[in-house]
């Protein structure tokens, strides 16, 4: 048998299901808090205290799951409008070959990946099905599984885009750290040297990985039965009402953005920041509903993309939990505490790469993470004399590197796609590993 073969079937075999690896990792916490931490009592009282983190954490963060749930999901309606249809559609007519259509995917998606987060995960989902569909249509062999992953690499670049989340948090006026750092403009992260060198080479190298993994590993005939047994396309989402009044429309969306505008020029007058999830949410809703032109039209795509989220819904408020008691145990201290206790001023900011790739699996959120984890390393930068903004991108990137092994941010993908978490991971592996390079590069040399 093939490596290739072989290595596949040992992820089938051993990978289990999103759901199930947030229960177990909720599991593992739990125990880990147990273990390591100093709590009260016997261990009945450590244990009945560590749960009363749990519930606790469990539902702190309804309004971030919400705000979550409507980024994907209106990020879903806008892929669906004419314009970006018709950009999906340019694209995915050009690949012959799963090599050319994973360069295509990625490249693409990480385009979308530096103007939002949300819109790349759902452009990256749609035209990975749609190429599924094109490929099945004319009778061609491919992997889909390759195309899936190609699609949610994304996920591996966003939190150097603008939609990154510790980044803008610390450029706000009121973050929580301004009393330390002050306030740390984008120019000194987002748009520093660093990062817009590590954002070109990923932009190149991860297509290129994507092309030559479709070059070794062969297509499956099973990912055409998906797409052939699946009742429901795409392109069949949008419905066609002649009887919606396109002007109620236009004039809802021409109101909301005027209000959008009118919002950010206040906010930039008063030198404040606003680019936000709650702005990005108001601004896709916005341009949802005026690129569909009808409000029928921009439910039946709202209604395509339930499914989508249900995962969010379900999954997040574990993750949350897993968060509570990491946070009120004192577990995330321990962890950042024992990379600052191993750390040089050569080492740190690798090591709080390799701490915020450690910490994601258990909080999944950039935000959340940044919130736990940010006064920790940010304390450790000034005892070390590091810069500040080169420790925040460094904990950026530890943040979204490792969601090509933690799949709960491939739940809407895997909605769209009706792809299994365990047929795409053995390929985002591998860019998990070149991504890793990359960043430790780049954190090196700059």
């Amino acid at each position: 048998m093939s490596f290739s073969k072989s290595y596949i079937k040992l992820v089938e075999r051993f990978l289990p299901s999103p759901f199930v690896i947030a229960i177990l990792l909720s599991g593992i916490t739990f125990f880990l808090a147990l273990l390591f931490t100093d709590q009260e009592g016997n261990v009945l009282k450590q244990s009945q205290s560590i749960l009363g983190y749990w519930q606790t954490g469990f539902w702190e963060l309804l309004a971030f799951t919400m705000q979550m749930v409507l980024i994907l999901l209106l990020g879903h309606t806008l892929a669906l409008t004419p314009f970006f249809s018709r950009i999906i559609h340019k694209i995915a007519s050009i690949p012959n070959n799963t090599a050319q259509a994973g360069f295509l995917i990625s490249f693409f998606t990480i385009i979308m990946s530096f103007l939002n987060w949300g819109l790349c995960l759902v452009f990256g989902a749609i035209l990975s099905r749609r190429i599924g569909e094109n490929f099945t249509a004319q009778n061609k062999a491919f992997n889909y599984g390759i195309l899936g992953a190609a699609g949610y690499s994304g996920m591996m670049v966003w939190h150097g885009g603008l939609s990154a989340s510790a980044p803008l948090k610390v450029a706000e006026a009121k973050h929580f750290l301004i009393d330390k750092v002050g306030i740390i403009s984008i120019s000194e992260t987002l748009f520093s040297t660093m990062n817009i060198v590590i954002s070109f080479v990923l932009l190149i190298a991860v297509p290129a990985l994507f092309y030559l993994v479709g070059k070794y590993f062969k297509s499956n005939s099973d990912y055409q039965l998906i797409l052939t047994h699946k009742e429901e396309k795409v392109e069949e989402i949008q419905p066609n009402d002649s009887e919606n009044k396109t002007w109620i429309a236009y004039v809802l969306g021409g109101v909301m953005l005027l209000s959008a505008i009118l919002f950010a020029v206040d906010k930039w007058q008063s030198n404040q920041a606003f680019i936000d999830l709650n702005f990005v949410n108001f601004l896709f809703l916005t341009f949802g509903i005026l690129l569909h032109g009808s409000l029928s039209k921009f439910m039946a795509a709202v209604n395509s993309g339930i499914q989508g989220v249900s995962g969010i819904v379900i999954q997040f408020p574990l993750y949350s939990g897993i968060m509570g008691i990491m946070k009120y145990s004192g577990l995330v201290i321990l962890i950042s505490d024992f990379f600052v206790s191993i750390s040089t001023s050569t080492s740190f900011p690798i090591l709080t790469f390799f701490s915020a790739g450690l910490v994601n699996f258990f909080v999944p959120s950039g935000g959340g993470q940044w919130a736990v984890q940010g006064p920790i390393v940010v304390e450790a930068a000034q005892a070390l004399n590091i810069p500040i903004p080169k420790i925040v991108m460094a904990l950026s990137y530890g943040d979204q590197i490792t969601n090509m092994l933690q799949p709960f941010w491939a739940l809407p993908l895997l909605g769209i796609t009706q792809l299994k978490a365990k047929d795409i991971l053995p390929y985002s592996l591998f860019a998990l590993i070149l991504g890793s390079l990359i960043f430790i590069g780049g954190l090196l040399v700059f």
